[in-house]
């Protein structure tokens, strides 16, 4: 297995540290940032899943770079992303921080295209993430930290930053998932 593949499963390995202190009883108390106060054991939940959610830009720079790119990683990969994802927005949800509706809408997205991608992969297919698959990831990774620090700088200046990125990861979420679906409608028509 090749450093960006491990560095992928590293992603996965990290998603129960940081659900735990997410939606774990802990009471350490809370941290002050920029005039906002956060329990801290959503402050390190959030540096945790963004450490996580990093290594997807690390992986994918490092299997390029040196020319490591594999089909196991194409897999792995998104793979990975929704992993991270679904476990940060079914804890938010859990822990009444993000909508239902939103994480169902997004969830929906996510499964239909990781089972376009089985379907594709039984037939000798790999599908890659597309642009808008990309757009869409930072999208949430960006929505979900947001909410996890409590939308702090923001919250100074009154803009509802968490609450506008929900919104825009809904909308990159099934547009990109409408995209996956039209570009791939050769996978369905080929399956024997």
């Amino acid at each position: 297995m090749n450093v960006p593949n491990q560095i992928t499963i590293s992603r996965i390995f990290l998603i129960p540290a940081f659900m735990i202190l997410l939606i774990g009883p802990f009471q350490w108390g809370t941290i002050d940032l920029f005039g906002a106060e956060i329990p801290l054991h959503h402050f390190i939940a959030a540096i945790i899943f963004i450490i996580a959610a990093s290594t997807d830009w690390l992986d994918g720079y490092y299997a390029r770079r040196f020319n490591l790119v594999t089909n196991m990683g194409k897999f792995l990969d998104p793979l990975a992303d929704k992993l991270l994802i679904t476990a940060a927005f079914v804890s938010l949800v859990g822990i009444d921080m993000f909508p239902a509706w939103a994480a169902v809408l997004i969830l929906t997205r996510e499964f239909a295209v990781t089972g376009l991608r089985l379907v594709a992969s039984g037939e000798g297919v790999v599908i890659a993430a597309s642009k808008w698959g990309k757009w869409k990831t930072v999208s949430q990774i960006v929505a979900a930290a947001a909410i996890m620090l409590h939308n702090i700088i923001f919250e100074l200046i009154n803009i509802p930053f968490d609450t506008l990125m929900v919104y825009v990861t809904v909308v990159l979420t099934v547009w990109s998932g409408i995209d996956y679906f039209l570009k791939n409608m050769h996978v369905f028509q080929q399956t024997k």
